[in-house]
């Protein structure tokens, strides 16, 4: 049983402003949270060489792992925006949330709660909520889950269940508070997504998937999941911001130099760690993001914090297309620019923002298309490009073969481009 009675770090007033381009808040993934007989830390993880020199932590109780804004990413692959709607199983028996997408904006009634309401929200959602648990020797910890089918299909974070593909035993806890175990289906590091299975179980609730598309800024949003162990904890807030390149580290278990970077919906719901896995909601009822990271002050109020307003949530839209790849095949496969990237640093360009192309694969899409090494993209269709990760999340909401338009600077010209993506694949 997770402790809940740890010490509050003390308040601390704000941090003093800093330079622009050096955020003042990082970036954690947030999942597992561990069982009190664990060290809450991990061993540290390995920044990007660019990125602030504290050390990278696994978030376990109360406590975030740092994902500072790093300057450079290794090859730019994929995640997938489009919707996939074919049935993942012929059986007549089994439902799947997969094999379409909920358009209605209204929600079903629950008992006398106000349609719409968070009440109402919550007792529709919580049913298809379930709390991951990871035991290994040295310790464990949980995070949270969405129910996909009825005969036990789960979608969750790749850091949730990384260290059952380790070697560690798998359990979930359903809502009605039954455990049993589970496996792993497939898993996705560089979406930071996994499938797992709880066996022995029927008839289950799939949660309903919404269109993470039809998000705007400002509109409601319910947060359902574990966190610090507390299973079926609701919050509600407001979609704060979308399309936000949010990096949450490296793919470790995947394929080399793929960042793990997420085109995220931002919200100031409160999440925590062990909320990672769980849903993002709107007022219908409706699945819109997998909750994934949070902000973090970071070491200029302690060791130790939660929730300050801004957490990261990956778009559902792009996560049920890799779950789809993952309970087909164990692994997904992304799209593919073929570049290295970095943070543009030449004042000398026509634009001061944008990713430098760093190296350009010869055989890949860029070069191709006529990219060359030192190009500065500044757009991907009509999205701005202001750094190496908005081009890394650009990239990876489109699929393998999609024509995309790019802008560039290269000297002094500006000049355009349309490029075929690739394809890459991240099997564990």
């Amino acid at each position: 049983m997770t402790d809940t009675t740890s010490t509050l770090p003390p308040y601390n007033p704000s941090p003093e402003p800093q330079a622009w381009g050096q955020p003042a808040a990082d970036t954690r993934p947030f999942g597992p949270t561990p069982p009190p007989e664990h060290d809450p830390w991990l061993p540290p993880g390995q920044p990007p060489a660019s990125a602030p020199t504290e050390e990278a932590r696994r978030p376990r109780r109360g406590v975030s792992l740092l994902i500072a804004v790093a300057l450079a990413a290794g090859l730019i692959g994929g995640g997938a925006g489009a919707v996939v709607t074919n049935s993942l199983d012929g059986s007549p028996t089994v439902t799947s949330s997969l094999s379409s997408t909920s358009s209605s904006n209204q929600s079903q009634p629950v008992s006398n709660a106000p349609a719409g309401s968070v009440e109402q929200v919550a007792a529709a959602v919580l049913p298809s909520v379930v709390s991951i648990e990871v035991r290994t020797a040295n310790g464990g910890g949980e995070g949270s889950g969405i129910v996909l089918s009825s005969d036990g299909l789960i979608l969750t974070n790749n850091h949730v269940v990384a260290d059952a593909a380790a070697g560690g035993q798998l359990s979930v806890t359903l809502n009605s508070g039954k455990s049993v175990g589970a496996t792993i289906v497939g898993r996705d590091p560089v979406t930071d997504l996994a499938v797992i299975r709880a066996t022995g179980v029927s008839g289950l609730s799939p949660a309903k998937l919404g269109d993470s598309a039809a998000l705007r800024p400002g509109q409601s949003v319910v947060a359902i999941g574990s966190p610090l162990g507390l299973q079926g904890t609701v919050t509600s807030g407001i979609v704060s911001a979308l399309n936000r390149p949010v990096r949450t580290g490296s793919a470790t278990g995947g394929a080399a130099d793929q960042a793990t970077v997420i085109d995220a919906i931002q919200t100031d719901a409160a999440i925590n760690p062990g909320n990672s896995g769980g849903p993002l909601v709107n007022s219908a009822g409706q699945v819109v993001g997998i909750n994934s990271a949070i902000a973090s002050l970071g070491s200029s109020v302690g060791s130790q914090s939660g929730s300050i307003g801004l957490g990261f949530s990956i778009p559902i839209n792009e996560a049920r297309v890799v779950a789809n790849q993952l309970i087909k095949s164990g692994s997904a496969v992304h799209a593919q620019l073929g570049v290295s990237v970095t943070d543009n640093s030449n004042t000398t360009q026509v634009s001061s923002t944008g990713a430098t192309l760093a190296a350009v694969s010869p055989s890949g899409a860029a070069a191709k298309a006529g990219l060359q090494a030192g190009d500065v993209v500044t757009r991907v269709g009509d999205r701005e490009v202001d750094s190496a990760d908005a081009l890394i999340a650009a990239v990876r909401s489109h699929r393998p073969g999609d024509k995309v338009t790019l802008v560039f600077q290269r000297g002094s010209a500006t000049k355009t481009v349309t490029v075929t993506l690739g394809a890459d694949s991240s099997a564990p």
